[in-house]
C-alpha cells in the first residue's frame, strides 16, 4: 500500500518549551535569537510534525488510500500536532483557550509549512519513494532524510521569526 509520506517537522512550530533560556536570545523582543533556541523550536515543531505525518501515513495505508489522499492526510495531522504541542504548553501557563489558539496559529504556521513542504518536496521528488511502503526500509530511510533537511531549512527561518520577536517568541511571552 502506498504510503504518501507527510512527514514534517511542524517545524517550526511548537517552540514553547523555550522559556527556559531565561530570556537569553530567545526573542521575546526584537533583536537576536541564538542558534541554539531556534533549534530547540524546530525540534519542537519537528515532533509534532513527524508525530503527524507518520500517523496520517499508517492511517492512509491501513486504509488503502492512494498517495494523493494519504499525504493530504498527514500533513493535516501535522499541523494538528504542531499546533497541539504548542498549545498544551500555552494552555499549562494558564492562557485562556482563545487566546493560545491565536498565539499558537501565530507561532507555528509558518514553520509547520516549511517544514511540510521540505518534507513533502524530498518524498515527491525521490525516485521510488511516494510508492515505498511502510515495511519497506526506503520509506523509513527517505523520511529520515526529508525530515532532517526540513530540520535544517527551517531552523534559520525560526530563528529569523523569533529574532523579530514573531514565531516561538510569540509563545514565549507565555512562559515564566
Amino acid at each position: 500500500m502506498e504510503h504518501a509520506h507527510a512527514h514534517h517537522e511542524h517545524d517550526a512550530h511548537h517552540q514553547h518549551h523555550d522559556s527556559d533560556h531565561g530570556g537569553q536570545g530567545t526573542g521575546h523582543g526584537h533583536g537576536k535569537a541564538s542558534w541554539a533556541v531556534a533549534a530547540k523550536a524546530t525540534l519542537h515543531c519537528l515532533t509534532g510534525c513527524a508525530i503527524g505525518e507518520v500517523l496520517g501515513m499508517v492511517i492512509g495505508t491501513a486504509l488503502g488510500w492512494g498517495n494523493v489522499a494519504t499525504t493530504i492526510l498527514a500533513i493535516v495531522l501535522a499541523f494538528f500536532f504542531g499546533y497541539a504541542l504548542t498549545l498544551r504548553g500555552i494552555l499549562a501557563a494558564g492562557v485562556d483557550l482563545r487566546t493560545a489558539v491565536r498565539v499558537a496559529l501565530a507561532a507555528d504556521t509558518l514553520s509547520i509549512a516549511v517544514m511540510e513542504l521540505i518534507d513533502n518536496g524530498v518524498i515527491a521528488l525521490w525516485p521510488g519513494a511516494m510508492d515505498a511502503h511502510l515495511a519497506d526500509a526506503l520509506f523509513w530511510i527517505v523520511l529520515a532524510i526529508s525530515l532532517a533537511l526540513a530540520f535544517v531549512v527551517t531552523t534559520p527561518v525560526n530563528k529569523w521569526l523569533i529574532g523579530r520577536g514573531k514565531g516561538h517568541a510569540v509563545v514565549h511571552r507565555y512562559h515564566r
